[in-house]
């Protein structure tokens, strides 16, 4: 089975202006035959996330009329707009809402459903939308709108932002994207009120950003991120945070936006795969957004130098919202308008410098959670997930059930790349459930093709076996397919388990569920409104690749060495050494008893030498290698 979100890399999508105008024509021609005599263009089965649809197709035709001046357009323009600001303008609370500072405030705002009282906790996002809406009509009013329609969509737009900034409280959903994107639209707002009022807007929005925004970012893997639903990240919708910042320092060129931006595309940059697949978040765990990140990516990957547009987007939303027929729905409509307007064009280059929360080389990569632990590998094109054992989960050492991967102290990291290799040293102290201190040291090297990782650590009791990863989906084509194996040898031995018990706390990747929908189940609240990370943290096991200690490690050392990708033979040799050739530590008169000493790595690819455990007169761990 296919996985339903994970689709083509979103800068598989012709950007140019012809393509774009194709896309307006389209939507015209759809919109024109969907007008009612009423004036709206939603969509005939919309039902949530409706307050805002027609308004913006609206902005659609507004702008593919500024651009191609059909003459159908401009009736079509006024006549929708008319609707809205008839039909969907709300003043009167909505019963049930529980967000109000200012009850009976008489300002307007959208409703996520229509029917009073029906899931009214979507009003303050779906009045964001349309606020959103509202200013691309504005923008594109000159010459298209009478003087009286456009004052009264500026005053519907004022309206809207007061409601959002002081009838209720700001970003009640704890949801960075939507915040945000009520910040880009009291900027975009402020640029057709008069000074009196623009001044004030501009700086509340500028205010809200400082004080309810960045003062709340969330640390992750080293970067500072603009929390979204209560967690740090969501492969849905950070790219969606990303796109609005990209259109804040569009419109109003405050440094801020862009130095934010930058930190949160180099943060994707590093968790995404080669092959653009990537999961997690506080709420969809695996699904993904489409044209709605493809400003963000594409103007930030421009910035930082690198190929941000390799993200797997959901590509039925490749251009637009579409209902389950296709046709568009409008929802989101502004996201198409800026990237249409935004002349920046993909980055397709990976960057080149080595970062600390990723191993990347041609089609293999490694990305490592905050702990330094892989959170995602993919090589041949197979993506393998941390396992989970005992409900520990993670890439590490297992000696009598319990997984040796969670530091006790500072997590050191070295990179080194030669020779077309690229490779990463992660050490990092451990205890055990006997509180002794071990030292693991695990080794990732990578040609672009195969990638093999080698883990030493002080000798272990029992039959110690290094937890290899859950072999979890796979790249075909345009799509991603689950998989429950991949083209993994250990010098060892390696055997691949499944979960004897059943029940939604055992994840067996032969089974039909999606990492996502098990999350889900294991979450505390319903689906679409619980963590999915946080209830795939209660899992107890899963299916497993579990490496056997190879042959021939020195003396008081356990050594584990895996290879994942093509390959011919693999028996790779160990053997003690004092530290790295050509930089001779002369504290270092013999190997330390323990296995604490330095350690080479032959394979049939390289040879790599690891510093010893105690590392430089700092402290930090040495790594050399080549073919």
């Amino acid at each position: 089975m296919h996985l339903p979100y994970q689709r083509g890399p979103l800068h598989d999508l012709p950007d140019t202006p012809q393509a774009y105008d194709s896309v307006l024509a389209d939507a015209s021609e759809e919109a024109l035959a969907r007008l009612t005599p009423e004036g709206s263009l939603e969509h005939p089965d919309a039902h949530d996330d409706i307050g805002d649809t027609s308004l913006g197709i609206t902005s659609l035709l507004a702008l593919a009329w500024q651009r191609g001046k059909d003459p159908r357009l401009p009736e079509a323009v006024r006549r929708s707009l008319d609707f809205h600001l008839r039909e969907r303008m709300y003043t009167t609370d909505n019963p049930g809402y529980p967000n109000l500072r200012k009850p009976g405030s008489g300002l307007p705002y959208a409703r996520y459903v229509l029917e009073a009282g029906a899931h009214p906790i979507g009003d303050w996002p779906s009045t964001v939308w349309a606020l959103l809406q509202a200013v691309n009509v504005l923008d594109a009013a000159d010459g298209l709108l009478e003087d009286e329609q456009y004052a009264r969509l500026r005053q519907l737009a004022h309206g809207y932002w007061r409601w959002l900034t002081e009838a209720t409280f700001f970003n009640p959903q704890q949801a960075g994207n939507q915040a945000i994107g009520c910040v880009v639209g009291g900027l975009m707002l402020a640029r057709h009120l008069p000074p009196e009022d623009a001044a004030p807007v501009r700086s509340r929005a500028l205010a809200l950003y400082t004080d309810e925004i960045r003062a709340h970012r969330v640390p992750d893997r080293g970067a500072l991120l603009p929390p979204e639903h209560g967690g740090a990240y969501d492969n849905n919708y950070g790219p969606i945070s990303l796109s609005f910042l990209a259109q804040a320092h569009r419109v109003s060129g405050e440094e801020t936006f862009a130095e934010d931006g930058d930190t949160l595309a180099r943060y994707i940059d590093a968790r995404v795969t080669s092959g653009g697949y990537d999961y997690g978040g506080p709420r969809y765990s695996e699904q993904h957004s489409g044209f709605e990140s493809v400003l963000g990516l594409r103007r930030f990957g421009a910035r930082i130098g690198a190929d941000l547009g390799r993200y797997r987007g959901d590509t039925r939303w490749g251009r637009h919202a579409d209902r389950r027929d296709g046709r568009i729905d409008g929802h989101f409509a502004f996201m198409l308008v800026w990237q249409i307007q935004d002349t920046t064009r993909w980055h397709r280059t990976p960057s080149a410098a080595p970062v600390r929360h990723q191993l990347r080389s041609g089609t293999v990569s490694v990305a490592f959670d905050h702990r330094m632990t892989p959170a995602l590998i993919e090589a041949a094109g197979t993506y393998y997930l941390p396992a989970a054992v005992r409900r520990q989960h993670g890439f590490g050492p297992v000696t009598d059930g319990f997984l040796l991967c969670r530091p006790m102290g500072e997590v050191r990291v070295a990179d080194a790349r030669a020779d077309g290799l690229a490779a990463k040293l992660v050490t990092k102290p451990v205890v055990g459930r006997d509180h002794v201190l071990r030292h693991v040291r695990s080794l990732y090297v990578t040609d672009g093709t195969s990638l093999w990782v080698t883990v030493a650590v002080e000798r272990l009791g029992g039959a110690p076996y290094l937890l290899s990863g859950l072999p979890y989906a796979a790249d075909d084509g345009d799509r991603v397919r689950r998989r429950a194996e991949g083209e993994v040898v250990s010098a060892g031995g390696l055997r691949l388990t499944h979960p004897a018990d059943g029940g939604p706390d055992h994840f067996d990747a032969r089974a039909a569920l999606t990492q996502e929908e098990a999350a889900f189940a294991l979450a505390a609240d319903p689906r679409g409104y619980g963590n999915p990370d946080e209830g795939w943290r209660h899992l107890v096991s899963s299916t497993a690749l579990e490496a056997a200690p190879a042959p021939g490690a020195p003396d008081g050392l356990h050594v584990f060495a895996v290879r994942y990708g093509p390959g011919g033979a693999f028996a790779p040799v160990f053997e003690a050494s004092p530290g790295a050739p050509g930089e001779p530590d002369e504290s270092d008169e013999a190997v330390e008893p323990g296995g604490s000493g330095g350690l080479l790595v032959r394979t049939e690819a390289f040879t790599a030498v690891v510093g010893p455990v105690a590392g430089d007169s700092r402290g930090e761990p040495s790594l050399t290698v080549r073919r």
